[in-house]
């Protein structure tokens, strides 16, 4: 959920002004702490066993990265946004590690007018009562108001490339897309959206039972009034009616709300309402995975559970065709398997070569396809060279063709759990692009699949999709 940062400006702190935080310590952040403060020898961090008894993984560095988290209550809470720290004079004692709750303290201690300046004292301490740190910070305190949106994903340091951030600079200068929003009744499925219309990304149609969407709108405390409403009875009634809308042509693209997924699916893939097209329906995930240097495209993890290899040329080409929308002029994809060699016990390493023979024979266009490989060898040229695979995708893949849902379902979440990796995603092969948000998406993620379902509409209106045949 978006998290606003407004600031404290100099006049509105006084002496005795305070604020705490508590905060559980991640693995990834107790080790950079160490590494930023170039202290990882074994005198400084135990990565051997924590103190006993304790629930964590292990890692244990000096207490000194608790200054951080004053740091980050200086710059984010109090004063917040817009602060300069001048000095900091902090003692340290103890430990800290994976799973301890630190709470940090601030109280303002002194003001000058001055450069309005302010000094404050800060304290630190464990889940146990146990003092962390002791002292003051100076800092220049803000003179005016200033607020902006908390988009970070906690326990993810490290990111060498932001392909979401990419993806919103693309969208810049297209006009916003008319998106039918489907049962948004709750908070989450109505104020994403007006957060993605706000940043001019879509204009969104709110489709369902209106008594429903207006409450969760006045607890919310949001103005329905620049949006149009369709009212509808119910979830099945609100998923034909916004199908109808975009058949239609009065919305362009079409977000799932509150409602299951299979109630809006069964109505997009009806064989005479629907918005099936020539190409079978597919699901591609666009993860931004924070050690791989470029956007990747993960697919099917969400629609086809076992592929035929037809239904699987569907699925690639779809995805190829995403990717050129996303500006990967020639997109590289590999084709999963176990193992790099063709197989004839394992049939999606047969599948793979027969893909590969109708790249070359014009079946397949656009792409540079090379399968089968091994997860490792699609993204690692490391590996790709230790086992002597000489190929064009082998460590550079730009699209994961994966034998089935399952295999795709793991993988994809594996890359947001164990890598840290943010995963927008989009249902393609149909009239209109279709975002299927969940619950457990963050505002990032949701604002980065409705950027790309920007992106795939926009591409639509200079090459529409053909009439259904299917």
């Amino acid at each position: 959920m978006r998290q606003e940062l407004t600031n404290r400006t100099f006049d509105e702190i006084d002496v005795g002004t305070s604020t705490r935080v508590t905060h559980t310590l991640y693995k990834t952040e107790v080790e950079m702490l160490a590494l930023v403060a170039g202290d990882v020898d074994a005198f400084h961090i135990d990565v051997q066993e924590a103190s006993q008894g304790r629930a964590d993984d292990g890692v244990v560095v000096e207490a000194a990265g608790a200054g951080a988290l004053l740091s980050n209550i200086l710059n984010r809470r109090l004063p917040g946004p817009g602060t300069v720290i001048l000095a900091e004079q902090f003692a340290f004692q103890g430990r800290i590690a994976v799973g301890d709750q630190l709470t940090a303290t601030v109280t303002a201690k002194e003001k000058r007018a001055e450069g309005h300046v302010i000094v404050f004292e800060c304290h630190c301490v464990n889940q146990h009562g146990d003092a962390l740190l002791t002292g003051t910070a100076t800092v220049a305190a803000p003179t005016r108001r200033i607020t902006y949106t908390d988009m970070a994903k906690p326990g993810v340091m490290l990111q060498r490339s932001d392909a979401f951030a990419r993806l919103l600079r693309r969208c810049e200068g297209i006009p916003p897309v008319t998106c039918a929003v489907v049962h948004p009744c709750d908070h989450d499925s109505l104020l994403g959206p007006i957060e993605a219309a706000k940043r001019g990304l879509i204009v969104p149609v709110l489709v369902g039972p209106e008594a429903k969407i207006r409450a969760v709108a006045e607890a919310a405390g949001v103005d329905l009034s620049p949006y149009r409403l369709v009212a509808t009875e119910h979830s099945y009634a609100a998923a034909e009616q916004a199908v109808l809308l975009a058949r239609t042509g009065e919305v362009e693209a079409l977000m799932k709300g509150s409602l299951h997924t299979d109630e809006l699916m069964g109505a997009v893939v009806s064989s005479s309402k629907g918005l099936r097209t020539a190409r079978r329906v597919s699901h591609a995930f666009i993860m931004a995975v924070p050690v791989y240097p470029r956007p990747l495209v993960v697919t099917d993890a969400a629609i086809n559970i076992f592929p035929t290899l037809d239904v699987k040329v569907d699925i690639v080409q779809n995805a190829i065709d995403l990717a050129h929308i996303l500006g990967i002029s020639e997109p590289k994809v590999a084709i999963l398997s176990a193992v790099e060699t063709v197989n004839s016990k394992i049939p999606s390493t047969l599948d793979a070569a027969a893909l590969c023979k109708m790249a070359e024979r014009g079946q397949i266009t656009g792409g540079i396809l090379d399968g089968p490989l091994a997860f490792d060898n699609a993204i690692s040229e490391a590996a790709a060279r230790t086992k002597k695979i000489v190929s064009p995708v082998a460590g550079q893949a730009d699209i994961l063709l994966v034998p089935d849902l399952e295999a795709g379902n793991m993988v994809a979440k594996q890359l947001q759990y164990f890598a840290g990796a943010d995963a927008a995603g989009i249902v393609l092969g149909t009239r209109v692009p279709i975002v299927l948000t969940s619950r457990a998406d963050s505002v990032r993620t949701r604002l980065a699949s409705t950027a790309v379902l920007k992106l795939v509409a926009h591409g639509r209106r200079t090459q529409p999709v053909q009439n259904p045949v299917r």
